[in-house]
């Protein structure tokens, strides 16, 4: 499909681990630049040595490609990424990330493991955390990289504060920006029980999360990973795996067949693979948009980029940036398109007004149409006025183009015409009685001839006009000397040659009438589908704001009625500040949703750029070249 991944027969790195810090590959990122389809990113992160890569190779279809290794030594340096077509989403590109292993002792560096589950976090729509054996406390405080998020991340760049006046904590807001979290467990040989009861996975995972009761700090340090789990992840999932194969075949995993892995093993797998596939979302930022490919990319080096500077990342900023790169892009990828279709019309010049208007109008919403396909959150329409303003000045040099060429094409035929005519007066051939009616006949076939032929542009029937001013002074000479003639009779023809240049004219004028007519028509129609566009980009992007509030209230109000159920009376009070803050901030969405003075604020400059090229159009750019 157009725009889709490209063949990528193996994993390419997207994010170097060097002893410079965290670099990010230009040729990964101008893979992602070619997808244009919104992506799905899954991304696997965890402690080294547990088999991160064999999960990634199973989204992947594949049974080698992300390096599983066969010794402690850890494979995967960095980030690796594998772009493939979504299994189940048609138009959608599934992004893998296998992510370098967590706690790797030749490392010595905590720092840059907090990064890389940083950017894991950033980057996913799903966020896989692959670890072996069980989901004990040890397990849990493993995971203290989760603990460190509201030190690596900001999802404003001013603070914000509630309808006390009180300062809002940015991680409250985790939870609407966050991926679906995923707890694969590797290799486990547990009974799934509680209290003798059989439990699922989930029940599982839910169980080893619970909190606990008290304000010591060691019940605080216990509840710490646990909570914030809770609140920054709006889906939380299991899947326990068994063993895959006995442990003399686990460094041969990557070549073994399906036939020769344990049963229960595939069965889990599948399973896991099943839920990735259906139930990822598409990666989204703040605000809602959907990311593709190419603002993937914008938004890796943006992150990286960041960290690198020693700065915190911010997802508003992230956003801001990304938006200003995509919407230049998309602009000036929607000006090509108006240039390029042009293009070929201008190797046609001159043609008339009808149809370089049609075309202009033709190309105009197309351009429309893959700008506001490509672009996101242009406050203002900023972009889109750029876009529409850009095409009016191409227009202009275009309609002046097409004028001159058609002046040319004229005066030469005209000429070339007229040349036969020209040499009958040198050799005086019209300097005698019954001259003038044989000129008259002479230039009337020459008129004829004119007209007969075929794509003169825009400015045939003017140029007729002039020619007619030009050589009015010579048929009156030619009609003076005419000796056959009496002194009425010649009254009688210098009134028909001044009423020949009068029709003509008005036959001028009624071209242009019926020309611009059309062309203002057409204008109006095109003019009328973009911003028909623009409300549906505007109302969607209006959709996907109110969706993202929806998801993260229904997350904070499941979370609220569990914390109500066992009895963390402190915490249900904490979410139900947080659930307030989001209430009204859905308010205040739906006010601004239902302002229409807000889209009249967006399309104004659109408007006033459109009625100058109307403007134009009437103006038909004649003034400079009639009646000189």
């Amino acid at each position: 499909m157009s725009g889709g991944p490209p063949s990528m027969p193996a994993p390419v790195c997207l994010i170097e681990n060097t002893d410079r810090g965290l670099q990010t590959v230009g040729s990964a990122l101008e893979i992602l630049q070619g997808i244009q389809q919104p992506v799905v990113v899954v991304a696997v992160v965890g402690l080294y040595r547990t088999g991160k890569s064999y999960l990634m190779n199973r989204l992947a279809g594949q049974t080698s490609g992300f390096a599983l290794g066969s010794t402690i030594e850890s494979k995967t340096k960095g980030i690796w990424m594998w772009c493939v077509p979504h299994p189940s989403k048609p138009g959608h590109t599934l992004v893998l990330l296998d992510t370098e292993g967590l706690g790797d002792v030749d490392k010595g560096d905590s720092k840059n493991d907090a990064w890389i589950f940083c950017l894991g976090v950033l980057l996913s729509s799903t966020l896989v955390y692959n670890s072996r054996g069980t989901i004990d406390n040890q397990a849990v405080e493993k995971l203290h990289y989760v603990t460190e998020l509201t030190n690596q991340i900001r999802t404003k760049s001013e603070v914000t504060h509630d309808e006390d006046g009180e300062e809002v904590p940015q991680d409250t807001e985790f939870v609407r920006f966050f991926p679906g979290f995923v707890w694969a467990v590797r290799d486990f040989t547990l009974e799934r029980k509680i209290d003798g009861r059989d439990v699922s996975d989930d029940e599982y995972l839910d169980f080893a999360l619970h909190l606990k009761k008290g304000l010591t700090p060691k019940v605080m340090n216990y509840n710490l990973p646990r909570q914030c789990i809770r609140n920054f992840f709006p889906t939380r999932r299991c899947f326990t795996f068994p063993f895959p194969t006995t442990s003399e075949n686990m460094k041969h995993l990557d070549s073994m067949s399906e036939s020769e892995l344990c049963p229960d093993f595939l069965r889990v797998a599948d399973r896991f693979c099943t839920y990735v596939f259906t139930e990822s979302r598409v990666k989204t930022v703040q605000g809602g948009h959907r990311v593709t490919g190419s603002r993937f990319s914008h938004l890796a080096r943006i992150y990286v980029d960041t960290i690198n500077s020693g700065e915190i990342p911010c997802l508003e900023n992230a956003v801001v940036a990304m938006a200003e790169i995509e919407n230049q892009s998309a602009m000036n990828e929607g000006l090509r398109l108006y240039e390029q279709g042009m293009e070929q019309l201008k190797a046609k010049f001159p043609t008339d007004l009808e149809s370089l208007s049609a075309e202009h109008n033709r190309l105009s919403t197309m351009a429309t149409k893959e700008f506001l396909k490509r672009s996101f959150k242009d406050e203002g329409g900023k972009y889109m006025a750029q876009l529409a303003e850009k095409i009016a000045e191409l227009f202009d040099q275009l309609t002046n183009r097409n004028m001159e060429a058609s002046e040319q094409l004229c005066r030469k035929l005209l000429s070339d015409l007229y040349t036969p005519i020209a040499t009958s007066i040198e050799q005086g051939v019209y300097a005698k009685p019954g001259g003038y009616e044989i000129y008259r006949r002479d230039r009337d076939a020459m008129e004829d001839k004119y007209r007969q032929q075929g794509n003169k542009g825009m400015k045939g029937e003017e140029m007729l006009e002039e020619f007619l001013q030009e050589k009015n002074a010579e048929a009156n000479s030619i009609l003076m000397a005419d000796e056959r003639l009496t002194d009425a009779e010649k009254q009688n023809a210098e009134a028909r040659e001044q009423a020949a240049v009068q029709e003509q004219r008005v036959k001028v004028e009624e071209q242009r009438r019926q020309e611009l007519q059309q062309a203002l028509e057409d204008e109006r129609r095109s003019q009328e589908e973009r911003m028909r566009r623009l409300e549906e980009k505007i109302a969607e992007e209006k959709k996907l704001q109110r969706e993202e509030l929806d998801r993260a209230l229904s997350s904070k109000m499941a979370e609220q009625q569990e914390m109500l159920e066992k009895g963390f009376a402190d915490r249900v009070e904490v979410l139900e500040d947080e659930l307030r803050q989001l209430r009204r901030e859905r308010e205040e969405q739906a006010k601004r949703d239902a302002d229409t003075g807000f889209f009249e604020k967006v399309i104004q400059p659109i408007v006033e750029i459109g009625k100058d090229v109307l403007s134009k159009i009437l103006d038909y750019k004649i003034a400079k070249h009639v009646h000189k």
